[in-house]
């Protein structure tokens, strides 16, 4: 059977092992099952999908069932930030573990399950106001997640509440012997005034296939203030189709790093909604693969309200016969006037297998902004390389060290000191240098 025909045959059982959930929740579920049913998987025929084919990530007998496994500590750590003092929710195989998680919170800070969330009368409004009103409901992993979300994080920040330590969301999967399909959900709203850090992570320590459909929604009142960071260093049999949706008031700012460095196939879609006036929002990545990995990033900033700022800056860096892809999209409405949209991708191929398809798109329908977008696409520089020879730097040291020096202007806007440090540790794993690289 076709995991198509197979996600939506299961979904009846799935629905009935459910607990007693918020009304409306029961409608949402079935209409998004239905416009997966009529749309199923994406394929190259679409023009968002041309440089990225699902054929073999989705030819496997997945799993649909969420175990409950269970791991020692040590197996965590790696994937955690340790040394930072936070929250910490982690997730085994789609469930959650209360016994490696920390979720005491302080006031103004609440922390649920979406499983409670989606059952509890406190959460009630919340769940109406803000569950699937920014994520779009007729793209089909979107709609496929909205469909059988029950495992994730509901995360809401009080008004002028600033979190005092960042909260990490950890999902790690662990099958051996059967392929593994999680669909983890996320819902962060941050109230006006309030300021948060949120550090998400999808791992798989599996020996057997595992394909991870995340859907993150994030609901940004006015005046508030977010840092979200995404580090993706996942194994060669793990596969991460990762939907974000960002809604943005007035004055607001929100940002979101996206750190690419594993995995067989990764895409990422990050849309951006602004619906206010002097908004700030924020996309930088870093991609550095090998092998035959694919990463595959899809943005969209919609500047609908006039004096926003949008800034885009992704760097990618492809070894072997990796294959990378940056689409990018800035759409101004006619009345966001005023609007100030910058949008930049550099790439580095470090062999002539290794490819990179860049589209950055500019969509304007104002007359007063001013928005540029730019992309290279190249080598490393070779004089620059020579230089650092001839003053006693090996050969290896010095590609790693212009390599780094091409991706530091993103890692310089970390804000969480332990995960710029990992970040750079990563990067200097990759390069295959023994260096400090945190610099």
């Amino acid at each position: 059977m076709e995991l198509k025909d197979k996600l939506i045959t299961s979904f009846e059982d799935f629905n009935k092992e459910l607990k007693a959930e918020h009304s409306v929740l029961k409608d949402i579920r079935l209409e998004a099952l239905k416009i997966f049913s009529e749309k199923g998987f994406p394929t190259k025929k679409e023009e968002a999908w041309k440089f990225t084919s699902l054929k073999s990530t989705l030819n496997n007998d997945f799993s649909l069932t969420n175990s409950n496994s269970s791991v020692d500590l040590e197996l965590v750590k790696p994937f955690v930030l340790n040394d930072t003092d936070s929250y910490k929710l982690i997730f085994i195989d789609g469930v959650f573990s209360s016994e490696l998680s920390d979720i005491n919170t302080e006031n103004g800070l609440h922390i649920s399950l979406l499983s409670d969330a989606f059952t509890e009368s406190q959460y009630k409004e919340s769940i109406e106001k803000y569950y699937t009103q920014v994520s779009d409901r007729n793209d089909s992993f979107t709609a496929l997640n909205t469909a059988y979300a029950n495992h994730g994080v509901f995360i809401s920040v009080d008004k002028s509440k600033e979190v005092s330590k960042p909260i990490q969301i950890i999902y790690l999967a662990t099958g051996q012997d059967q392929a593994l399909f999680l669909q983890p959900r996320n819902l962060v709203v941050a109230q006006e005034n309030s300021f948060v850090q949120i550090y998400e992570r999808h791992q798989s320590i599996a020996q057997a296939n595992v394909l991870s459909n995340a859907v993150t929604e994030i609901f940004a009142e006015k005046r508030a203030n977010i840092d979200f960071y995404k580090l993706q260093d996942d194994s060669l049999n793990a596969s991460l189709i990762d939907n974000t949706y960002v809604e943005q008031k007035d004055n607001t700012r929100v940002s979101v790093h996206t750190f690419s460095f594993g995995g067989k196939l990764t895409r990422n879609n990050l849309n951006y909604y602004q619906n206010g006036q002097y908004i700030d929002s924020t996309l930088k990545g870093i991609t550095l693969i090998g092998g035959k990995q694919h990463v595959d990033h899809y943005t969209l900033v919609s500047h609908n309200e006039p004096n926003c700022e949008s800034h885009q800056n992704y760097k990618g860096i492809y070894d072997d016969s990796s294959v990378g892809v940056f689409n990018g999209k800035i759409y101004v409405d006619k009345i966001a006037q005023k609007t100030d949209g910058f949008q930049k991708s550099n790439n580095i191929l470090l062999t002539d297998k290794a490819t990179i398809y860049a589209k950055p798109q500019l969509e304007i329908f104002a007359d007063d902004v001013k928005c540029s977008h730019g992309c290279t696409i190249g080598q490393l520089d070779m004089e620059a390389l020579f230089y650092m020879r001839q003053r006693g730097i090996g050969q290896k040291e010095a590609k790693a060290l212009l390599m780094y020096a091409f991706t530091e202007q993103v890692i310089e806007s970390i804000k969480i000191p332990e995960l710029k440090t990992k970040v750079s540790a990563i990067i200097g794993n990759k390069l295959g240098v023994s260096m400090d690289l945190d610099l």
